[in-house]
């Protein structure tokens, strides 16, 4: 169908009918409704993730979100293929020269190629929540120590990052549905994570067969909604465990006044504690954000910029391109604490931080922690 039509009557009857043609194609009233969805899925609201305040809860892209989160997502598209329909009666302009190259190799960040396992194990139900993957062999210190990264929202997109880097570290995948308030409800509880811990290290001496398998360095990580959690952990007694805080796409906050910008800082206070002691050398903490603009929250370009004032630094203007498209345009590095700005504001942009993953696991983690090689 090429264009909507709609008949007015402007005359007394009988006289002839003026037809009046919309200016609109049928696939851009499509592609209208699907943002207006988009922008209202955004403004929902869950429960909030502390006793104090309630926290902006949803996705910046839910839809998105749940599906990278539970499978090998099919993105829903924002806009129909570009042709004659979507663009009325005239046809866009062919570019003079050779087609440039896609952006992202051709690879969609949300529905990205499965490399397999690589060293590892499949998944395993041994966690008291959520699921692992071991490698086949190796990664164990001579005491039975093991080294983990616990992630929260994406268990499957983040896996297919992980492996590439053949480590031997333990990867966690928790998955928790929609929203920041899922994750943060489900550990407000101590007992919660000190029984995944747990559960993880039980796994683990069953799997080997050593009694003392036991964790021995821990980072959490989180894409998204995922931050919920590790808010809620990082303020509990077994907090002090983890050495390492991982934040791709994920930090928000709410604001106290949206007209001044101005955040509910208890929310990121944890965050903000971390990232001290990860510039003292202390910790490890990577966070980056894209340049999405949420609806009544604060964006993770906001949060990053507020924590990097608290700790009174400047971030440096950058050009580089990353993995899947990204598109560098500013950096803050102070001691262990690294932030990473890019461009963009749509869903392959905030899919594809987790295309990070591989670089930070094989850059920082693994330099780190010299974790033992993991072996088919």
């Amino acid at each position: 169908m090429g264009e909507a039509a709609t008949q007015v009557r402007t005359s007394a009857p009988g006289s002839p009918l003026p037809v009046l043609r919309a200016p609109w194609s049928l696939a851009r009233f499509r592609r209208a409704g699907a943002l207006l969805s988009l922008l209202g899925l955004g403004l929902l609201w869950s429960p909030p993730a502390t006793a104090q305040d309630a926290e902006p809860a949803q996705d910046v892209i839910p839809a998105l979100s749940s599906r990278v989160a539970n499978a090998d997502p099919e993105p829903v598209p924002l806009s129909e293929p570009a042709g004659a329909d979507t663009y009325g009666d005239e046809a866009p302009k062919r570019r003079k020269g050779p087609p440039k190259p896609p952006r992202r190799g051709g690879i969609n960040p949300c529905m990205t190629p499965d490399p397999g396992f690589g060293v590892h194990d499949r998944w395993s139900r041994a966690p008291s929540m959520g699921q692992m993957i071991s490698p086949h062999k190796g990664g164990l210190t001579k005491s039975g120590g093991f080294d983990v990264i616990i992630h929260f929202h994406g268990h499957e997109a983040v896996r297919k990052e992980f492996v590439k880097s053949e480590n031997g570290m333990v990867l966690v995948g928790i998955d928790l549905g929609i929203g920041s308030g899922a994750y943060a409800n489900a550990f407000a509880s101590p007992g919660t994570f000190e029984r995944l811990l747990t559960s993880i290290e039980t796994g683990m001496a069953s799997k080997t067969g050593k009694k003392n398998a036991h964790i021995r360095k821990l980072a959490l990580s989180a894409w998204s909604a995922g931050y919920g959690a590790i808010e809620q952990i990082l303020r509990q007694p077994a907090g002090k465990k983890v050495d390492s805080v991982i934040l791709l796409d994920s930090l928000h906050a709410g604001y106290l006044d949206e007209q001044a910008k101005s955040l509910k800082v208890v929310q990121i206070e944890p965050f903000i504690e971390f990232a001290r002691s990860a510039s003292a050398k202390k910790k490890f903490m990577f966070l980056s954000h894209s340049s999405i603009i949420p609806p009544g929250y604060a964006s993770t370009t906001e949060v990053a910029d507020f924590m990097i004032k608290r700790l009174s630094g400047k971030s440096k203007k950058a050009n580089r391109q990353d993995v899947l498209g990204l598109d560098m345009i500013r950096r803050y590095d102070r001691g262990d604490f690294h932030v990473r700005g890019y461009t963009g504001d749509d869903k392959p942009d905030h899919c594809a931080h987790l295309g990070l993953m591989a670089d930070i696991v094989r850059v920082h983690l693994q330099p780190r922690w010299k974790t033992p090689k993991g072996r088919r």
